[in-house]
């Protein structure tokens, strides 16, 4: 038995035409959205398939596919040559080495300790005092009849007598007429001292002596009621003057 074949109508519309025409759009579009993607993503080279149609792609979207292509291509290749490492020069500047750098210095430990002061003595004034602290108790002048040539110091018997000035002793012993043990110093400058009654000699003649240095100690020999010194200055051997006003011009007040 023989199948009848189908016939087909004039008024029926042959859906095959129509369809084929509405896939190829619909893939064309879907292939455009592909590429503008891709290329938003930065990805470059990519090209649009349309095989399988028989109308391509619009030429705008393939130019502005291009040229962004291009530009990604371009940032990514900058991007690339600007991270490649620059050579160092060919006379690098030394940095200073720790040996060259001098170093700074300390002033705290490195300060330098203070010298000590020395100690220093007062001088000794050309004149002092032959017996110092000594009470007067005769000055130069008329007494009982005679003239007192000198002035009477006294203190306890073997209180050190010092010399009046620097010179240099002339006698040294008894020097008779009541003086008792004498010492006489000449000191250069037509001026003699004369230190009587000692207990005890500690010069002797021609030795030289100091300001203030011991030539002997307070007594009582020759004409004398008690210890005490009897002090004189000779302008000149044996030319008596008051010992008072010439040692207070000298800067020693004696206490008359």
């Amino acid at each position: 038995m023989q199948e009848d074949s189908p016939v087909q109508n004039e008024n029926t519309p042959d859906t095959t035409r129509t369809e084929q025409p509405q896939r190829a759009g619909r893939r064309n579009r879907l292939i455009v959205l592909a590429a503008a993607a891709l290329v938003a993503l930065g990805l470059g080279g990519v090209a649009v398939a349309t095989t399988g149609t028989d109308h391509p792609a619009p030429a705008a979207v393939s130019l502005d596919a291009q040229s962004r292509a291009e530009a990604a291509s371009r940032a990514d290749r900058s991007a690339r040559e600007s991270s490649t490492p620059v050579a160092p020069s060919a006379s690098p500047t030394p940095s200073p080495s720790a040996a060259s750098v001098s170093p700074t210095p300390t002033t705290t430990v490195a300060a330098k300790a203070k010298p000590k002061p020395k100690k220093t003595t007062k001088p000794t004034p050309a004149w002092v005092d032959p017996m110092p602290g000594a009470a007067v108790t005769s000055c130069y002048g008329e007494r009982w009849g005679t003239l007192h040539a000198g002035i009477d110091l006294a203190l306890p018997s073997g209180t050190p007598i010092r010399a009046a000035a620097a010179g240099t002793v002339t006698q040294a012993g008894d020097a008779s007429d009541g003086y008792g043990n004498s010492v006489f110093i000449d000191h250069g400058n037509g001026y003699l001292t004369h230190y009587a009654h000692q207990s005890r000699i500690a010069v002797t003649v021609g030795q030289k002596v100091k300001a203030g240095q011991v030539i002997g100690y307070e007594g009582a020999t020759g004409d004398a009621t008690g210890p005490h010194l009897h002090f004189e200055v000779h302008q000149g051997m044996w030319n008596q003057i008051d010992p008072a006003p010439f040692m207070r011009a000298h800067g020693v007040d004696l206490g008359c």
